[in-house]
């Protein structure tokens, strides 16, 4: 009798509102504004531009320049990203470069730095740090992707908001407010830094992005300031409502074939597989409860920063091979998040790594594990599931089958495709 459940491809189908033509849209939410009311013709524009692998970023940078453009100003762009990057300028302009953005695409000079201007001290005694060439602009334009934070929770979690603390905090700025964050709560900080550097750093407009389940642009919106709270938390409840998920309850293993910086924050989206609260397992009331976790490789855009691995329970060697330690150390230190810096148990192949990983589920035998494969966490409307989830697949009616049950297509080397795209 085989080792290994057989799988079937499934499909889910989620709600998706879209923005089809970007350029056009960016420009007619910041033409709402009314910004030449602000902003005098020849006054200089800092635009952030952060690490995250977000739909059309490149193009919703590039088009909120021409924006700005047109009004007579003269934007130009800031690496808004914390420590990411190895916390140095080259990586940070190197991460951008990965995502095309970059001067010759955009259409505007990019001023990167990791120095920062201390603007004055938070209500909890911390200084509160903002990008030196940001400082220095006569405006600031505050991009960002609106979403579930990975491990705080809150009416504001992932947003504008964060942007101005962390982003453009830079790695000074993160470090300390990740180390007030565990003597306050994360709204407390957020909402209090975020306004003295709304009061103090020149912040004129925020142009907010939503990402529906299938990685694509689904609205934008440009924020006037005094918005910025109110408009965040109503965004917030879509990018909720939107979020890819796995369409079971509970999972005995998942498979996923890549992890990393440009997928989530902690290489894993913990709102996905279920570890927002605990890397090791999913809290009461938290949903999927996944048993085991198993990491097959790390995306190249993370630069070898390998954040999150420790939500998996195991990873192949071949992972571990291109993890650059010292980055990954660095996030770990900067975010406090030292569970998701742990390594996992490594083994030399997938075989081996899903053998171990299905012998220990509970007593339920490997071939019948309720089992899931996917490729990220970003990208779940295609996955592989073992065919013993067949009848929950068929009782859902926003799932499709579009396989008979195949075995695992293992080679010589004990290791599966690349992808489960590549799954015959």
């Amino acid at each position: 009798m085989t080792e290994f459940p057989e799988f079937i491809r499934v499909r889910q189908t989620f709600e998706r509102p879209r923005v089809e033509d970007i350029e056009p849209e960016v420009a007619a939410q910041l033409a709402r504004l009314n910004l030449a009311s602000h902003i005098k013709p020849g006054e200089s524009v800092a635009i952030t531009a952060g690490s995250r692998g977000i739909a059309n970023i490149a193009r919703i940078l590039r088009a909120a320049v021409g924006h700005l453009q047109s009004l007579g100003a003269e934007p130009f762009l800031v690496p808004a990203m914390g420590s990411h990057g190895g916390g140095t300028t080259a990586g940070q302009v190197d991460v951008l470069r990965h995502y095309g953005i970059t001067e010759e695409f955009c259409g505007c000079p990019l001023r990167a730095s990791m120095d920062t201007v201390v603007v004055c001290d938070a209500a909890q005694g911390f200084p509160i740090h903002f990008d030196r060439h940001a400082f220095a602009a006569d405006h600031v334009l505050v991009c960002g992707r609106v979403k579930p934070h990975t491990r705080f929770v809150g009416q504001i979690e992932s947003g504008l908001m964060k942007m101005m603390l962390i982003g453009l905090g830079k790695h000074e700025g993160a470090k300390i407010y990740h180390r007030a964050i565990h003597d306050y709560s994360f709204d407390e900080i957020v909402r209090d830094v975020a306004a003295k550097v709304m009061a103090k750093c020149k912040i004129v407009a925020g142009l907010a992005i939503v990402e529906n389940a299938y990685d694509e642009t689904a609205r934008l919106e440009a924020v006037a300031p005094a918005d910025f709270v109110p408009r965040e938390i109503e965004l917030l409840k879509l990018a909720k409502q939107w979020l890819p998920r796995l369409p079971f309850d509970a999972i005995d293993a998942l498979l996923i074939d890549e992890m990393g910086k440009n997928i989530s924050g902690c290489g894993i989206d913990t709102n996905v597989v279920g570890r927002k609260h605990n890397d090791n397992e999913a809290v009461a009331g938290e949903l999927p409860r996944v048993r085991r976790i198993m990491a097959r490789s790390l995306t190249p855009e993370s630069k070898g920063n390998a954040i999150g691995i420790g939500i998996a329970d195991l990873c192949t060697q071949r992972l571990v091979d291109t993890v650059d330690w010292a980055a990954t150390a660095i996030n770990g230190e900067t975010s406090g998040h030292f569970g998701g810096v742990k390594r996992p148990l490594v083994y030399p192949n997938d075989r081996d790594m899903l053998r171990a990983g299905l012998a220990t589920i509970g007593l339920t035998e490997p071939i019948d594990a309720r089992a899931v494969w996917i490729r990220n966490t970003l990208d779940v409307a295609d996955i592989e599931c073992a065919a013993s989830l067949l009848p929950e697949i068929e009782s859902q009616s926003h799932l499709e089958v579009l396989t008979r049950a195949r075995p695992l297509p293992f080679d010589a080397q004990g290791n599966l495709p690349k992808s489960l795209r590549e799954m015959p």
